[in-house]
């Protein structure tokens, strides 16, 4: 499991998001993955995200290069993905299958604001979530063949380009979505 978490220096302990992630070998059919309590289950909403599905995608988010529903490896042969792709995949047991199962947990505590924060901080996680795992999907050929090697040669070079960006570049990045 992968867990970060993130807090606001100004806020103490008045703020914190926290996203838990459990990468499984199926379709999104497991309850519970991360194993909460019954009483911490009760209260969790579960929002599925289907990659293929444009209405799931803000219209400014939408790039018609990172569409699996438009997009098809030339290396692997997957794509494009139409609106059954998880029924057929479920036909084709010997196809590699992956869901990121993701536990989002996000406490704002500030008198008259907390449930709207928090509400708009799991809608924009939803948003950068599906917009990250069509990207995923559409670069399989640029990762497909990775070694470990490779990508751990990849990170150290990525830490010190955001480095970089922190010390001297500008601020880039998602933007909160207008609603």
């Amino acid at each position: 499991m992968m867990s970060l978490s993130f807090q606001n220096e100004y806020m103490g302990d008045n703020f914190m998001i926290k996203i838990e992630t459990w990468h499984k070998p199926d379709l999104g059919t497991q309850e519970n993955v991360h194993g909460l309590d019954a009483a911490v289950w009760k209260d969790v909403e579960v929002v599925p995200i289907d990659i293929a599905d444009r209405s799931q995608v803000a219209p400014n988010d939408y790039k018609q290069e990172e569409d699996p529903a438009l997009f098809k490896s030339v290396k692997t042969g997957r794509g494009p993905l139409g609106p059954n792709w998880k029924s057929e995949l479920e036909q084709n047991p010997d196809c590699p299958r992956m869901c990121a199962y993701k536990l989002v947990t996000v406490k704002f505590k500030w008198a008259g604001l907390t449930n709207r924060v928090e509400r708009f901080i799991h809608k924009q996680e939803k948003r950068i979530f599906t917009n990250f795992h069509r990207q995923l999907f559409c670069w399989l050929d640029r990762w497909v063949e990775l070694t470990m090697e490779d990508i751990r040669r990849m990170e150290d070079e990525t830490q010190k380009e955001l480095e970089e960006i922190r010390q001297k570049g500008s601020v880039r990045g998602t933007s909160a979505a207008d609603d």
